[in-house]
């Protein structure tokens, strides 16, 4: 199959449910476990969904198996945002001592407060403790890499070759195969490139375990 990012993903119907937005890769097995959709007719907020509900891709359309045409919003979102107390996000710290530990509100943050009236010559520093805070949790699983639109690819020798235009699996194991190189950086043309070349791979960064020069003798890719 094939992956390429802003393409239609529709349903079995027909029915557009969204674009693809990223493509969510184990870097350590380099198996590709989900799809984020982004938000479309169907879905209202970006979902994840799983790589077993697509029946096939390529780089016009990703067509999802008859199975998945109903209730299309039961898939998770990709990321969730929580407001919690403080106490709750490890914000505090833990003191020992000689009757045991104890939580510590840690150091306040100062805001200058200007002096109200002709009267009043000095200034004054009010503290303020935040009671909450913000948490983003993602559906998709820990270790994995989300892969963004254009995430940039780097060589061995850090050298910044190029940026994933689509990404190439088996239709058997989903396992990802090679990936497109986009021309403008370094390369006039479009490069096919190795997935076993993979050393790491974060949401905007894959970086190879080959160097700039091995890239550059790799054959032009051509579709046809």
């Amino acid at each position: 199959m094939e992956f390429r990012e802003g393409t239609d993903v529709l349903t079995a119907s027909g029915e557009k449910a969204g674009d693809l937005e990223r493509v969510v890769i184990d870097p350590r097995t380099r198996q590709v476990t989900h799809l984020v959709v982004g938000k479309g007719f169907l879905f209202t907020e970006s979902r994840v969904l799983p790589i077993e509900v697509i029946d096939s891709a390529n780089d016009e359309r990703v067509l999802l198996k008859p199975t998945v045409d109903e209730d299309l919003d039961q898939w998770p979102i990709f990321e969730e945002t929580y407001t919690i107390p403080i106490e709750e996000a490890g914000a505090y710290e833990r003191i020992e001592g000689a009757s045991g530990s104890r939580l510590v509100r840690p150091a306040p943050a100062y805001y200058w407060y200007p002096p109200v009236g002709a009267a009043y010559a000095g200034n004054l520093a009010m503290p303020y403790y935040p009671g909450t805070v913000v948490e983003v949790e993602r559906n998709v699983p820990q270790g994995s890499a989300a892969l963004e639109e254009g995430a940039a690819i780097y060589s061995a020798d850090d050298e910044h070759v190029g940026d994933v235009e689509r990404v190439f699996t088996d239709s058997e194991t989903d396992t990802v195969t090679h990936f497109l190189i986009s021309r403008g950086f370094l390369f006039k043309h479009y490069k096919l490139i190795p997935a076993s070349w993979i050393a790491d791979a974060t949401d905007d960064k894959i970086h190879l375990s080959v160097t700039r020069d091995v890239l550059e003798r790799l054959p032009d890719y051509s579709e046809n």
